[in-house]
């Protein structure tokens, strides 16, 4: 096992720690990731009651907290480039010896375990403002298959993250790509309502299949399959993005765009 591969698990705990600690001190980060889920929450609630479905708040609560999630992941994994680059620590990241790639997964897996607040203000928000009732059909597998998610949303980013390095204005495209996700990905709205080519859009999305698989934590069906496939596309996802940092690292150090900003 070479020595990378061994310091792996204490890289992606410190680095996880340390960027969670660095977003909570952020007065931008913690608004967003303190309202947005309240206010997502609401609107599910009052969609789902305007819709004639008042038995599925429930569902309603959990796609709403994926859509914190995937917010501060989205937003968390545009900012990590910028930021260092803000800072002028950027060129010293990829001239360290440690992969730039280890380096970014900590920072959006932190952006992800920020997220999982989501999750709990929204179900929590539900039940005291709606009166939402927790009658999970699986919650022991509804308390595995969060945690999964967050991981295959937080590998999702690393590529994002990946990309994101040559651009100087990365906070645009996130703008860009966050309600299209929610869509595809049938968080609150089926994507059988979706055309139909949009179908293998959102097979791709890890985000499609962690939605599958807290739905049917909630409210009753298959939850390992799903959750499996979330999981197994964050990990494809995140080889893909091995690949491009590694191009587009080059890139960047050809064209000298790594400290523009």
């Amino acid at each position: 096992m070479s020595t990378t591969a061994r310091r792996l698990p204490r890289l992606l705990a410190v680095g996880t720690r340390t960027h969670v600690a660095y977003l909570s001190r952020s007065p931008l980060d913690m608004a967003f990731a303190i309202l947005l889920p309240v206010v997502y929450a609401t609107l599910a609630a009052y969609l789902f009651r305007a819709g004639g479905h008042p038995d599925r708040l429930l569902e309603a609560a959990v796609g709403a907290g994926l859509m914190g999630i995937w917010t501060s992941v989205l937003f968390g994994s545009g900012t990590a480039v910028q930021n260092q680059r803000w800072l002028g620590t950027l060129e010293t990241l990829v001239a360290a010896p440690t992969p730039l790639v280890l380096v970014l997964l900590p920072v959006t897996v932190a952006t992800a375990v920020i997220g999982t607040y989501a999750m709990a203000a929204t179900v929590l928000w539900g039940v005291l403002l709606f009166s939402v009732p927790l009658d999970f059909a699986h919650p022991l597998l509804f308390l595995a298959a969060v945690p999964g998610c967050v991981l295959a949303m937080g590998m999702m980013g690393l590529l994002l993250a990946s990309t994101f390095v040559l651009l100087r204005h990365a906070n645009a495209l996130t703008n860009a790509l966050e309600a299209p996700v929610w869509l595809l990905s049938g968080v609150l709205t089926p994507t059988g309502a979706l055309p139909h080519w949009t179908a293998p859009l959102s097979a791709v999305l890890p985000t499609t299949w962690g939605a599958r698989a807290l739905r049917a934590a909630a409210s009753g069906g298959d939850v390992l399959g799903p959750l499996a496939a979330a999981v197994g596309l964050g990990a494809l996802y995140t080889a893909v993005a091995v690949a491009v940092l590694g191009r587009v690292e080059r890139r960047a150090r050809q064209s000298a765009t790594l400290a523009l900003s």
